[in-house]
């Protein structure tokens, strides 16, 4: 395990504006975690983060992530860091007390807002990983789901279903195009994953394939 003593210096950063749709690269370097701010309920959220991030370390993948300390956000970061592994941090101005930003990770980037932070959190990162989490997490998928349902980028996108969690959110989903409000063209491909070792292999096969979205079959529900 590598020790780490010196907090990572931070840096001000401000985004450039891009409106190109944005394609995946060749392999998986870095991978963005959506995640909640708190532990959740059940002990499984917490043993999920932290066997995500040594899987992260072990398979040589930057963690890019919202820079807090506490919670799930806290839990992969420090597994990340304590296999090893790299993680920048990156969070707006007004969140580094209220999540208690972490400054143990390599790279810390303060942002002006959120619109900045979610910015960088997509440049800097060629798959996403949505955790258990409230209603942040959920907007920070949603947002990417929407962005590759529009056609705006073909990064892969998974989702951990840890003790069932995103199963109300997939029967929104359903629901959704049941009422007709996502409509043939405008499919949501849901990447749904029941552990966290399948995860590293999966998006690895879908960059290597090209395939964007598009998960092996079996494990992918097409709404």
């Amino acid at each position: 395990m590598q020790k780490r003593n010196k907090p990572a210096p931070i840096r001000r950063r401000t985004a450039k504006a891009g409106g190109a749709a944005q394609s995946t690269t060749s392999a998986l370097k870095s991978l963005c975690v959506f995640c909640g701010s708190g532990l959740g309920r059940n002990p499984a959220y917490a043993a999920a983060a932290r066997a995500l991030g040594a899987e992260m370390a072990r398979a040589g993948v930057r963690l890019v992530y919202g820079g807090g300390s506490l919670g799930l956000m806290g839990e992969i970061a420090r597994a990340v860091l304590a296999h090893g592994g790299q993680v920048t941090g990156i969070i707006p101005d007004f969140l580094q007390e209220k999540e208690r930003m972490l400054r143990e990770v390599d790279e810390l980037i303060v942002t002006r807002d959120m619109h900045e932070r979610k910015r960088l959190m997509f440049e800097r990162s060629d798959a996403f990983v949505a955790l258990p989490g409230g209603i942040g997490t959920l907007e920070e998928l949603v947002e990417q789901l929407t962005w590759s349902q529009l056609g705006r980028h073909d990064k892969p996108i998974v989702m951990v279903n840890v003790e069932g969690f995103w199963e109300p959110f997939r029967a929104l989903l359903a629901h959704m195009r049941d009422e007709a409000f996502i409509r043939a063209g405008l499919e949501v491909r849901l990447n749904l994953l029941e552990s966290v070792a399948e995860v590293i292999p999966a998006l690895q096969a879908m960059i290597a394939a090209g395939a964007g979205q598009r998960i092996p079959e079996g494990m992918a529900d097409k709404f």
